[in-house]
């Protein structure tokens, strides 16, 4: 399929003219609006799974370390440190001078309460793969806690040093999800002032922020708002109405690189695309059942163009179902599917479906890889109608009725383990399309602090899936960045734009 440049609006091509003036307010206001093309149906940490949720969340709330994105390393947050008592034990040091934005004090009583709460499935938190290990919390003094695990976890402390957030047990036991949904209470860098969704949502830097904390607010006031529009974000970019995008396409990059007035920096993250297919049959009986269908959609798919044409150079190839630096995600004996749409062909008449078959097709994000790739799987005889979503009814839909065939992408939670995407998609949770047992069974004998015996049966897990075909693994999501050049700004590939280590310059 022929690649096409994407075409500029009119919007962005008349803001090309304006003078890069208007593009100072927000140093001026000192206020940082940020663009991106999806939003949270609930900016609560534990009941959204979106990269922009968590994105906020890492801004609003605090995990009890925090990694070092340039070396990788824990420090100390909300806890001063911490030690593992035994496989599925981890002791932590709480800080004693840490206060919520409303006012209420941090102890061992919220780590206690915020463990317990994602370990209670009566909750039914959203956020599964980033809490599924967790058995509850245990208070040994005031300011000294104990995080129980439900079995050996060697990745436990990526999770805590992120994405396990604390909340305050107090107001959280009365407003519960509805409640943090819509007036969020945090530790965070920044409090939420404003929630308007399908509007905006505006962050406060928080002027009691725990001395020396890992987190360094500088700039007044972040501004969150949604346009899906690629180009419509550029032409607000270029007309002052707002300071900071990503996931600008190659094309939309290159036309603004190197225009006075902004910076352009790119970088490649830990998010991965693939295509889902529902091989256990949870959406009904449809062609993603049989094993020999899966592989032609494999087949089908020219990865390669469709990176060059909307990711860039920058992106890789991936052929196993995990981030090539996560631990586990070994690739090495893993069946290859190279573009061959003779040989999916091929495969779909031996399957039994040589005049092609129409199918569903959901994606909630970057429909021109949706459609890009819809075009591909027609041309082997595969109708493919897309329903595009929201997020959260995608995941929905997901998880209750299961689906046919979707495109999903996955940043792992910028947990460097192949337990936050192998754990999530492949270990039998409702995400899981696949449902064999002999790959949960490998993942679960990954359980182990032994890190040989990880390696080897991760392996023998990746070579299943690909030979049975679950996923059509893509590759690498390349992000251009472009942004003032008042502001001061480092992207880190993790996929967390850290707004409270921005400044202006």
């Amino acid at each position: 399929m022929k690649m096409k440049h994407l075409a500029i609006p009119a919007a962005m091509a008349a803001s090309l003219a304006l003078s890069t003036s208007t593009a100072l307010a927000g140093k001026s206001d000192d206020t940082l609006t940020w663009l991106s093309n999806s939003e949270p149906d609930n900016i609560d940490m534990y009941y959204n799974t979106l990269r922009e949720g968590l994105i906020i969340g890492r801004h609003v709330w605090d995990a009890l370390m925090e990694i070092d994105p340039k070396t990788g390393k824990f420090r100390p947050s909300l806890a001063t440190g911490y030690k593992w008592i035994d496989a599925t034990t981890i002791e932590f040091d709480l800080r004693k001078d840490v206060v919520f934005h409303n006012g209420e004090k941090f102890d061992a009583d919220d780590v206690v309460f915020t463990l317990n709460y994602l370990a209670d499935k009566k909750n039914k938190v959203k956020a599964l793969s980033r809490t599924k290990f967790i058995a509850g919390g245990e208070k040994v003094s005031q300011y000294k806690v104990r995080a129980k695990l439900k079995y050996p976890f060697p990745a436990a402390m990526q999770y805590f040093a992120s994405v396990v957030v604390m909340y305050p047990n107090e107001y959280y036991g009365k407003a519960g999800p509805k409640g943090m949904a819509t007036k969020p209470v945090g530790t965070g860098p920044y409090k939420v002032t404003e929630v308007t969704y399908g509007k905006r949502f505006v962050l406060e830097k928080n002027d009691k922020y725990m001395k020396g904390g890992p987190k360094t607010p500088t700039i007044g006031k972040l501004v969150f708002r949604r346009i899906e529009e690629r180009g419509t974000q550029l032409a607000e970019l270029l007309s002052g109405g707002a300071e900071w995008i990503w996931r600008v396409p190659p094309d939309l990059a290159k036309r603004l690189d190197g225009r006075k007035g902004f910076q352009v920096t790119q970088g490649e993250t830990m998010r991965v695309g693939f295509l889902l297919m529902g091989a256990s049959g949870k959406a009904g009986d449809h062609p993603m059942t049989n094993v020999k269908v899966r592989q032609a959609i494999n087949y089908a798919i020219d990865r390669d163009k469709i990176r060059k044409a909307l990711m860039g150079e920058a992106s890789r190839i991936i052929h196993a179902a995990c981030f090539p630096t996560q631990f586990g995600c070994i690739d090495t004996n893993v069946k290859r599917y190279n573009y061959d749409p003779k040989k999916a062909k091929q495969l779909l008449k031996e399957a039994g479906f040589e005049k092609g078959f129409t199918t569903n097709f959901v994606a909630y994000r970057d429909r021109p890889i949706a459609e890009a790739i819809i075009g591909q799987l027609r041309r082997v005889g595969i109708k493919a109608k897309l329903t595009y979503l929201k997020a959260g009814a995608y995941r929905e839909m997901r998880r209750k009725k299961g689906i046919e065939i979707a495109l999903g992408t996955w940043g792992s939670s910028s947990i460097n383990d192949i337990t936050a995407i192998a754990g999530n998609w492949f270990q039998g949770s409702s995400d899981d399309q696949a449902q064999d047992k002999m790959v949960i069974d490998l993942l679960n004998q990954g359980n182990t602090t032994d890190q040989e015996v990880r390696k080897k049966v991760y392996a023998k897990a990746f070579e299943r899936i690909a030979e049975q075909a679950y996923w059509a693994p893509m590759f690498s999501w390349v992000y251009n960045y472009a942004y003032i050049d008042q502001l001061d700004f480092t992207p880190s590939a993790d996929e967390i734009p850290r707004f409270w280590n921005a400044k202006w310059k």
